[in-house]
Protein backbone atom coordinates (compact mmCIF):
# COMPACT_ATOMS: atom_id res chain seq x y z
CA UNK A 1 0.00 0.00 0.00
CA UNK A 2 1.17 3.65 -1.24
CA UNK A 3 2.63 5.68 1.96
CA UNK A 4 -0.47 8.12 1.27
CA UNK A 5 -3.03 5.36 1.36
CA UNK A 6 -1.64 4.17 4.52
CA UNK A 7 -1.85 7.94 5.75
CA UNK A 8 -5.50 8.19 4.74
CA UNK A 9 -6.40 4.95 6.41
CA UNK A 10 -4.88 6.27 9.96
CA UNK A 11 -6.48 9.64 10.07
CA UNK A 12 -9.82 7.44 9.19
CA UNK A 13 -9.03 5.59 11.92
CA UNK A 14 -8.20 8.83 14.36
CA UNK A 15 -11.48 10.04 13.27
CA UNK A 16 -13.57 6.88 14.42
CA UNK A 17 -11.75 7.60 17.79
CA UNK A 18 -12.75 11.39 17.67
CA UNK A 19 -16.27 9.98 16.85
CA UNK A 20 -16.65 7.66 19.94
CA UNK A 21 -15.59 10.66 22.16
CA UNK A 22 -11.71 9.83 22.77
CA UNK A 23 -9.28 12.12 22.86
CA UNK A 24 -6.76 10.58 20.59
CA UNK A 25 -3.66 12.78 22.01
CA UNK A 26 -4.00 13.21 25.50
CA UNK A 27 -1.97 15.00 28.16
CA UNK A 28 -1.75 12.75 30.66
CA UNK A 29 -0.58 8.98 31.06
CA UNK A 30 -1.38 6.83 34.66
CA UNK A 31 1.93 5.03 33.78
CA UNK A 32 2.84 3.20 37.33
CA UNK A 33 5.55 1.55 35.94
CA UNK A 34 8.36 1.60 33.36
CA UNK A 35 9.00 -1.66 31.47
CA UNK A 36 12.22 -2.20 32.96
CA UNK A 37 10.81 -1.83 36.23
CA UNK A 38 8.10 -3.98 35.62
CA UNK A 39 10.04 -6.68 34.06
CA UNK A 40 12.04 -6.02 36.96
CA UNK A 41 9.21 -6.95 39.59
CA UNK A 42 7.54 -9.07 37.65
CA UNK A 43 7.52 -12.29 40.04
CA UNK A 44 6.47 -10.29 42.87
CA UNK A 45 3.32 -8.59 40.83
CA UNK A 46 2.16 -11.75 39.72
CA UNK A 47 2.37 -13.24 42.85
CA UNK A 48 0.76 -10.28 44.59
CA UNK A 49 -1.72 -9.93 41.73
CA UNK A 50 -1.38 -6.09 41.92
CA UNK A 51 -2.19 -4.25 39.58
CA UNK A 52 0.45 -2.19 37.09
CA UNK A 53 -0.38 0.57 34.08
CA UNK A 54 2.34 0.50 31.67
CA UNK A 55 2.67 3.15 28.35
CA UNK A 56 4.56 2.75 25.45
CA UNK A 57 4.71 2.56 21.50
CA UNK A 58 3.50 -0.45 20.02
CA UNK A 59 6.15 -2.82 18.03
CA UNK A 60 4.40 -5.49 17.26
CA UNK A 61 0.67 -6.96 16.82
CA UNK A 62 -0.10 -10.28 16.19
CA UNK A 63 -3.90 -11.39 16.58
CA UNK A 64 -5.20 -14.88 17.37
CA UNK A 65 -8.95 -15.16 17.05
CA UNK A 66 -10.58 -13.24 19.82
CA UNK A 67 -7.15 -12.26 21.40
CA UNK A 68 -4.09 -10.16 20.54
CA UNK A 69 -0.45 -10.29 21.55
CA UNK A 70 1.03 -6.88 21.49
CA UNK A 71 5.22 -5.33 22.04
CA UNK A 72 5.08 -2.10 24.10
CA UNK A 73 8.44 -0.22 24.16
CA UNK A 74 8.64 2.88 26.21
CA UNK A 75 12.31 2.92 25.96
CA UNK A 76 13.83 1.05 28.93
CA UNK A 77 12.72 -1.73 28.04
CA UNK A 78 9.83 -4.08 25.67
CA UNK A 79 6.72 -5.80 27.67
CA UNK A 80 5.01 -8.70 25.71
CA UNK A 81 0.92 -7.41 26.21
CA UNK A 82 -1.97 -9.93 25.99
CA UNK A 83 -5.10 -8.75 25.35
CA UNK A 84 -8.54 -11.16 25.27
CA UNK A 85 -12.47 -10.17 24.68
CA UNK A 86 -13.41 -11.05 27.73
CA UNK A 87 -10.28 -9.27 29.59
CA UNK A 88 -10.90 -5.65 28.18
CA UNK A 89 -15.11 -6.00 26.86
CA UNK A 90 -15.93 -6.58 23.24
CA UNK A 91 -16.65 -3.13 22.62
CA UNK A 92 -12.99 -1.96 23.80
CA UNK A 93 -11.28 -5.00 22.03
CA UNK A 94 -13.29 -4.19 18.74
CA UNK A 95 -11.95 -0.49 19.47
CA UNK A 96 -8.78 -1.50 19.68
CA UNK A 97 -8.88 -3.69 16.42
CA UNK A 98 -10.03 -1.22 14.60
CA UNK A 99 -8.09 1.69 15.07
CA UNK A 100 -4.20 0.45 16.74
CA UNK A 101 -1.73 0.22 14.45
CA UNK A 102 2.07 -0.82 14.89
CA UNK A 103 3.40 3.16 15.98
CA UNK A 104 0.93 4.30 18.19
CA UNK A 105 1.68 4.86 21.56
CA UNK A 106 -0.99 3.29 24.27
CA UNK A 107 -1.37 2.38 27.68
CA UNK A 108 -1.96 -0.30 29.41
CA UNK A 109 -3.62 -1.33 32.33
CA UNK A 110 -3.55 -4.99 33.68
CA UNK A 111 -1.77 -7.52 35.71
CA UNK A 112 1.15 -9.43 35.58
CA UNK A 113 1.64 -12.96 34.26
CA UNK A 114 3.99 -15.30 32.41
CA UNK A 115 2.79 -16.95 29.16
CA UNK A 116 2.85 -21.38 28.84
CA UNK A 117 6.40 -20.54 27.09
CA UNK A 118 7.82 -18.71 29.99
CA UNK A 119 7.67 -15.07 29.16
CA UNK A 120 7.18 -12.86 31.26
CA UNK A 121 3.79 -10.53 30.13
CA UNK A 122 1.01 -8.10 30.82
CA UNK A 123 -2.87 -9.48 31.09
CA UNK A 124 -4.41 -6.36 29.68
CA UNK A 125 -7.73 -5.24 31.28
CA UNK A 126 -8.07 -2.19 29.95
CA UNK A 127 -5.97 0.12 27.23
CA UNK A 128 -6.24 3.89 25.85
CA UNK A 129 -4.50 6.22 23.23
CA UNK A 130 -1.66 8.12 23.84
CA UNK A 131 -0.49 9.08 20.81
CA UNK A 132 -2.02 8.10 17.05
CA UNK A 133 0.94 7.28 14.78
CA UNK A 134 -0.77 8.95 11.45
CA UNK A 135 3.00 7.16 8.79
CA UNK A 136 3.81 4.04 9.62
CA UNK A 137 7.76 3.36 11.22
CA UNK A 138 9.44 1.01 8.99
CA UNK A 139 9.89 -2.85 9.64
CA UNK A 140 11.91 -3.43 12.50
CA UNK A 141 14.00 -6.15 10.45
CA UNK A 142 15.24 -4.31 7.70
CA UNK A 143 15.02 -0.78 9.13
CA UNK A 144 16.46 2.21 7.20
CA UNK A 145 18.96 1.09 4.62
CA UNK A 146 19.28 4.29 2.84
CA UNK A 147 22.85 6.11 4.59
CA UNK A 148 21.48 10.06 3.96
CA UNK A 149 17.80 8.82 4.79
CA UNK A 150 18.84 7.30 7.89
CA UNK A 151 20.55 10.44 8.60
CA UNK A 152 17.08 12.41 7.79
CA UNK A 153 14.82 10.29 9.92
CA UNK A 154 17.69 9.85 12.71
CA UNK A 155 14.72 9.34 15.38
CA UNK A 156 13.33 6.00 12.96
CA UNK A 157 17.16 4.96 12.81
CA UNK A 158 17.19 5.34 16.52
CA UNK A 159 13.97 3.63 17.34
CA UNK A 160 15.02 0.50 15.42
CA UNK A 161 18.41 0.34 16.36
CA UNK A 162 19.07 -0.93 19.90
CA UNK A 163 22.68 -0.41 18.82
CA UNK A 164 22.63 3.23 18.12
CA UNK A 165 20.12 3.85 21.03
CA UNK A 166 22.84 2.24 23.20
CA UNK A 167 25.78 4.45 21.28
CA UNK A 168 24.24 7.47 22.10
CA UNK A 169 23.51 6.81 25.73
CA UNK A 170 27.75 6.24 25.61
CA UNK A 171 28.02 9.43 23.96
CA UNK A 172 26.25 10.94 26.94
CA UNK A 173 28.64 8.73 29.36
CA UNK A 174 31.73 9.91 27.76
CA UNK A 175 30.76 13.38 28.69
CA UNK A 176 29.43 13.28 32.35
CA UNK A 177 32.63 10.71 32.56
CA UNK A 178 35.07 13.85 31.56
CA UNK A 179 32.77 16.36 33.39
CA UNK A 180 32.82 14.46 36.86
CA UNK A 181 36.53 13.91 35.90
CA UNK A 182 37.24 17.64 36.16
CA UNK A 183 34.49 18.24 39.00
CA UNK A 184 35.99 15.92 41.16
CA UNK A 185 39.81 17.77 41.06
CA UNK A 186 38.34 20.90 41.60
CA UNK A 187 37.86 22.21 37.75
CA UNK A 188 34.90 24.64 37.51
CA UNK A 189 32.43 24.65 34.16
CA UNK A 190 32.20 27.87 32.61
CA UNK A 191 30.52 28.86 29.30
CA UNK A 192 32.22 31.56 26.99
CA UNK A 193 30.70 33.22 23.69
CA UNK A 194 30.18 31.55 21.23
CA UNK A 195 30.04 34.88 19.16
CA UNK A 196 33.44 36.61 18.37
CA UNK A 197 35.06 39.54 17.07
CA UNK A 198 37.92 37.69 16.45
CA UNK A 199 38.50 34.09 16.47
CA UNK A 200 41.43 32.26 18.10
CA UNK A 201 42.50 28.72 19.91
CA UNK A 202 42.73 27.30 16.59
CA UNK A 203 43.76 27.12 12.86
CA UNK A 204 40.53 26.94 10.93
CA UNK A 205 38.36 28.72 8.51
CA UNK A 206 35.18 30.49 10.59
CA UNK A 207 31.84 30.77 10.34
CA UNK A 208 31.11 34.53 9.59
CA UNK A 209 27.40 36.32 10.27
CA UNK A 210 25.95 39.89 10.95
CA UNK A 211 25.10 40.53 14.41
CA UNK A 212 22.08 43.12 13.92
CA UNK A 213 21.93 44.35 17.26
CA UNK A 214 25.73 45.69 17.28
CA UNK A 215 25.80 46.05 13.03
CA UNK A 216 28.92 44.46 13.11
CA UNK A 217 30.34 41.35 11.71
CA UNK A 218 30.91 38.26 14.05
CA UNK A 219 32.49 34.92 13.63
CA UNK A 220 31.26 31.62 15.03
CA UNK A 221 33.55 29.98 17.25
CA UNK A 222 36.40 27.86 16.39
CA UNK A 223 37.52 26.72 20.24
CA UNK A 224 35.40 26.02 23.28
CA UNK A 225 36.72 29.31 24.55
CA UNK A 226 40.61 28.72 24.56
CA UNK A 227 41.53 32.63 24.88
CA UNK A 228 38.54 33.28 26.78
CA UNK A 229 39.65 30.49 29.52
CA UNK A 230 42.81 31.75 29.69
CA UNK A 231 41.81 35.15 30.39
CA UNK A 232 40.25 33.22 33.81
CA UNK A 233 43.73 32.22 34.56
CA UNK A 234 44.46 36.41 34.59
CA UNK A 235 40.88 36.39 36.64
CA UNK A 236 42.51 34.33 39.45
CA UNK A 237 40.66 30.94 38.56
CA UNK A 238 43.14 28.37 38.61
CA UNK A 239 40.78 25.40 36.97
CA UNK A 240 38.38 25.73 34.54
CA UNK A 241 36.72 23.66 31.85
CA UNK A 242 33.90 24.15 29.47
CA UNK A 243 31.88 21.57 27.14
CA UNK A 244 30.31 23.22 24.27
CA UNK A 245 29.85 23.37 20.43
CA UNK A 246 32.17 25.07 18.09
CA UNK A 247 32.20 25.84 14.07
CA UNK A 248 34.80 25.43 11.35
CA UNK A 249 34.21 26.37 7.81
CA UNK A 250 35.78 23.52 6.38
CA UNK A 251 35.76 20.13 4.90
CA UNK A 252 33.47 17.31 5.40
CA UNK A 253 35.17 13.97 6.54
CA UNK A 254 34.97 10.89 8.41
CA UNK A 255 36.91 12.50 11.06
CA UNK A 256 35.38 16.38 10.23
CA UNK A 257 32.07 18.33 10.86
CA UNK A 258 31.57 21.80 10.40
CA UNK A 259 29.77 21.72 14.37
CA UNK A 260 30.76 19.51 16.87
CA UNK A 261 31.12 19.14 20.55
CA UNK A 262 34.43 19.79 22.54
CA UNK A 263 36.13 19.93 26.11
CA UNK A 264 38.83 22.39 26.51
CA UNK A 265 40.06 22.60 30.49
CA UNK A 266 42.66 24.82 31.58
CA UNK A 267 44.80 24.61 34.96
CA UNK A 268 47.39 26.87 36.36
CA UNK A 269 50.94 25.83 37.94
CA UNK A 270 50.99 23.13 35.84
CA UNK A 271 53.03 21.85 32.81
CA UNK A 272 52.75 19.74 29.55
CA UNK A 273 54.70 17.27 31.38
CA UNK A 274 52.35 17.20 34.61
CA UNK A 275 49.17 17.60 31.95
CA UNK A 276 50.41 14.08 29.80
CA UNK A 277 50.22 11.87 32.78
CA UNK A 278 46.54 13.19 33.47
CA UNK A 279 45.68 12.78 30.17
CA UNK A 280 46.54 9.19 30.29
CA UNK A 281 44.55 8.80 33.68
CA UNK A 282 41.60 10.60 32.17
CA UNK A 283 41.59 8.75 28.64
CA UNK A 284 41.97 5.31 30.77
CA UNK A 285 39.01 6.41 32.60
CA UNK A 286 37.32 6.88 29.90
CA UNK A 287 37.68 3.53 28.61
CA UNK A 288 36.57 2.06 31.65
CA UNK A 289 33.87 3.84 32.42
CA UNK A 290 32.42 4.22 28.98
CA UNK A 291 33.47 0.83 27.78
CA UNK A 292 34.80 -1.16 30.50
CA UNK A 293 38.19 -2.36 28.70
CA UNK A 294 41.14 -0.48 27.71
CA UNK A 295 41.91 -2.54 24.34
CA UNK A 296 40.67 -1.53 21.32
CA UNK A 297 40.37 -2.08 17.14
CA UNK A 298 40.38 1.39 15.70
CA UNK A 299 40.40 1.37 11.54
CA UNK A 300 43.12 -1.81 11.79
CA UNK A 301 44.84 -0.09 14.52
CA UNK A 302 44.86 -2.04 18.07
CA UNK A 303 45.29 0.28 20.11
CA UNK A 304 45.41 -0.30 24.10
CA UNK A 305 45.50 2.27 26.47
CA UNK A 306 46.68 0.01 29.17
CA UNK A 307 49.91 0.10 27.84
CA UNK A 308 53.27 2.12 27.81
CA UNK A 309 52.53 5.31 25.96
CA UNK A 310 54.49 6.17 23.41
CA UNK A 311 56.62 9.46 22.71
CA UNK A 312 56.97 10.90 18.75
CA UNK A 313 59.43 13.84 17.81
CA UNK A 314 57.50 15.87 15.07
CA UNK A 315 61.33 16.61 13.67
CA UNK A 316 62.79 13.02 13.74
CA UNK A 317 60.05 11.30 11.87
CA UNK A 318 59.36 14.34 8.88
CA UNK A 319 63.25 13.91 8.93
CA UNK A 320 63.43 10.17 8.86
CA UNK A 321 60.81 9.99 6.39
CA UNK A 322 61.32 12.66 3.76
CA UNK A 323 65.06 13.91 4.51
CA UNK A 324 64.67 17.12 5.68
CA UNK A 325 64.34 19.11 8.83
CA UNK A 326 61.29 21.24 9.69
CA UNK A 327 63.74 23.42 11.84
CA UNK A 328 65.76 23.94 8.53
CA UNK A 329 64.20 24.06 5.46
CA UNK A 330 61.83 26.46 3.54
CA UNK A 331 58.86 26.21 1.32
CA UNK A 332 60.08 25.94 -1.27
CA UNK A 333 61.73 22.72 -0.63
CA UNK A 334 58.63 21.52 1.43
CA UNK A 335 56.63 21.93 -2.00
CA UNK A 336 59.34 19.62 -3.81
CA UNK A 337 59.15 17.36 -1.62
CA UNK A 338 55.29 17.02 -1.75
CA UNK A 339 55.40 17.59 -5.43
CA UNK A 340 57.86 14.60 -6.09
CA UNK A 341 56.06 12.25 -3.65
CA UNK A 342 52.76 12.98 -5.20
CA UNK A 343 51.06 14.20 -1.90
CA UNK A 344 48.21 16.48 -2.94
CA UNK A 345 47.83 19.87 -1.39
CA UNK A 346 45.93 23.26 -1.55
CA UNK A 347 48.02 25.80 -3.49
CA UNK A 348 46.02 28.65 -2.31
CA UNK A 349 48.15 30.62 0.24
CA UNK A 350 50.54 27.71 0.15
CA UNK A 351 53.65 28.62 3.34
CA UNK A 352 55.96 26.72 5.01
CA UNK A 353 53.67 26.05 7.89
CA UNK A 354 51.01 24.10 5.66
CA UNK A 355 53.35 22.32 3.73
CA UNK A 356 55.24 21.08 6.82
CA UNK A 357 51.77 19.95 8.49
CA UNK A 358 50.61 17.82 5.55
CA UNK A 359 53.63 16.17 5.41
CA UNK A 360 52.90 15.08 8.87
CA UNK A 361 49.65 14.39 8.17
CA UNK A 362 50.89 11.44 5.61
CA UNK A 363 53.26 9.59 8.54
CA UNK A 364 50.55 9.62 11.38
CA UNK A 365 48.60 7.39 9.31
CA UNK A 366 50.80 4.93 10.52
CA UNK A 367 51.03 5.52 14.50
CA UNK A 368 49.11 3.48 16.01
CA UNK A 369 49.65 4.87 19.34
CA UNK A 370 48.47 5.61 21.99
CA UNK A 371 51.23 8.32 22.42
CA UNK A 372 52.41 11.96 22.56
CA UNK A 373 53.46 13.58 19.63
CA UNK A 374 56.29 16.35 20.84
CA UNK A 375 58.90 18.51 19.53
CA UNK A 376 56.83 20.77 17.04
CA UNK A 377 58.11 23.81 15.54
CA UNK A 378 57.73 27.57 17.03
CA UNK A 379 56.25 28.26 13.48
CA UNK A 380 53.11 25.86 13.59
CA UNK A 381 51.74 26.80 17.26
CA UNK A 382 51.38 30.47 18.04
CA UNK A 383 49.64 29.87 21.94
CA UNK A 384 52.10 26.79 23.15
CA UNK A 385 55.71 28.07 25.51
CA UNK A 386 59.07 27.58 23.61
CA UNK A 387 60.87 24.73 25.32
CA UNK A 388 63.53 25.83 27.86
CA UNK A 389 65.65 23.07 26.19
CA UNK A 390 65.10 23.91 22.51
CA UNK A 391 63.50 27.55 21.84
CA UNK A 392 62.66 26.22 18.04
CA UNK A 393 60.01 24.13 19.33
CA UNK A 394 56.85 24.74 21.97
CA UNK A 395 55.98 22.84 24.63
CA UNK A 396 52.65 20.97 22.79
CA UNK A 397 51.76 17.70 23.05
CA UNK A 398 49.00 15.86 20.62
CA UNK A 399 47.65 12.62 21.31
CA UNK A 400 48.09 10.24 18.35
CA UNK A 401 45.60 6.97 18.32
CA UNK A 402 44.85 5.14 15.67
CA UNK A 403 46.42 7.24 13.00
CA UNK A 404 44.78 10.56 14.07
CA UNK A 405 45.23 13.50 16.65
CA UNK A 406 43.42 13.14 19.34
CA UNK A 407 43.50 15.59 21.83
CA UNK A 408 45.93 18.65 22.03
CA UNK A 409 47.67 20.03 25.03
CA UNK A 410 50.27 22.90 25.85
CA UNK A 411 52.16 24.66 28.24
CA UNK A 412 49.95 27.91 27.57
CA UNK A 413 52.13 30.75 26.34
CA UNK A 414 51.71 33.40 28.94
CA UNK A 415 54.83 36.02 27.79
CA UNK A 416 52.62 38.91 25.89
CA UNK A 417 55.21 39.91 24.25
CA UNK A 418 56.24 36.56 22.58
CA UNK A 419 52.27 36.37 21.80
CA UNK A 420 51.58 39.76 19.89
CA UNK A 421 54.93 39.06 17.63
CA UNK A 422 53.22 34.87 17.11
CA UNK A 423 49.59 36.40 16.20
CA UNK A 424 51.15 39.32 13.97
CA UNK A 425 53.24 36.23 12.30
CA UNK A 426 49.96 34.75 12.11
CA UNK A 427 48.08 37.82 10.92
CA UNK A 428 50.28 38.05 8.02
CA UNK A 429 49.59 34.38 6.97
CA UNK A 430 45.89 35.30 6.68
CA UNK A 431 46.78 38.46 4.74
CA UNK A 432 49.23 36.46 2.18
CA UNK A 433 45.91 34.17 1.10
CA UNK A 434 45.98 31.39 4.40
CA UNK A 435 42.11 31.55 5.68
CA UNK A 436 42.79 29.08 8.57
CA UNK A 437 45.72 30.87 10.22
CA UNK A 438 44.70 32.91 12.89
CA UNK A 439 43.72 36.11 13.81
CA UNK A 440 45.76 39.05 15.98
CA UNK A 441 44.07 39.17 19.21
CA UNK A 442 44.83 42.26 20.60
CA UNK A 443 42.57 42.79 23.66
CA UNK A 444 43.66 38.83 24.92
CA UNK A 445 47.39 40.08 24.62
CA UNK A 446 46.38 43.25 26.77
CA UNK A 447 44.50 40.97 29.29
CA UNK A 448 47.91 38.93 29.65
CA UNK A 449 49.93 42.17 30.10
CA UNK A 450 48.28 41.82 33.06
CA UNK A 451 50.11 38.80 34.56
CA UNK A 452 49.20 35.22 33.48
CA UNK A 453 50.40 32.50 35.83
CA UNK A 454 52.11 29.04 34.31
CA UNK A 455 49.06 27.12 33.04
CA UNK A 456 48.37 24.18 31.46
CA UNK A 457 45.60 23.65 28.85
CA UNK A 458 44.21 20.91 27.02
CA UNK A 459 41.01 19.93 24.46
CA UNK A 460 39.42 17.13 22.96
CA UNK A 461 36.44 17.00 20.63
CA UNK A 462 34.27 13.93 20.03
CA UNK A 463 36.23 12.96 17.78
CA UNK A 464 37.81 10.57 20.59
CA UNK A 465 34.57 9.55 21.33
CA UNK A 466 33.97 8.59 17.69
CA UNK A 467 37.13 6.64 17.13
CA UNK A 468 36.09 4.69 20.74
CA UNK A 469 32.83 3.67 18.73
CA UNK A 470 34.34 3.07 15.89
CA UNK A 471 32.52 4.99 13.03
CA UNK A 472 32.73 8.21 11.49
CA UNK A 473 32.23 11.66 12.67
CA UNK A 474 28.44 11.62 10.84
CA UNK A 475 27.29 8.47 12.49
CA UNK A 476 28.62 9.53 15.86
CA UNK A 477 26.30 12.41 16.31
CA UNK A 478 22.71 12.11 16.72
CA UNK A 479 21.27 14.62 14.25
CA UNK A 480 24.40 15.72 11.32
CA UNK A 481 23.66 18.44 9.44
CA UNK A 482 21.86 17.67 5.52
CA UNK A 483 21.28 19.61 2.86
CA UNK A 484 17.20 20.34 2.95
CA UNK A 485 15.51 17.88 0.70
CA UNK A 486 14.25 19.41 -2.69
Amino acid sequence: MALEDIRNERLAKLAHLRKEGIEAYPAHSARTHSAALFLEQHTALEASGESATLAGRVMSIREHGGSVFLDLFDGTARVQGYLQKDGVGEESFALFASTVDVGDFIECAGTAFTTKRGQPSLLVLAWRMLAKSLRPIPDEWFGIKDEEERYRKRYLDILLSKELADRFRRRSAFWNTIRSFLLERGYIEVETPVFETATGGADARPFVTHHNALDIEVYLRISAGELWQKRLMVAGLPKVFEIGRIFRNEGMSAEHAQDYTQVEFYEAYKDYEQGMAMIIELYRKIADEVYGTRQFTIRDHQVDFDAQWQRYDFCALIQKEYGIDPLDTTAEEVRSVLEDRNIAFDTKGFNLERGVDTLWKQIRKGVSGPGFLVGVPVYLESLAKKSEKDPRVVERFQVLIAGSEVGKGFSELNDPLDQAQRFAHQQALRDAGDDEAQMNDASYVEAMEYGMPPTFGFGVSERLFDFLEGVSIREGQIFPLLRPKE
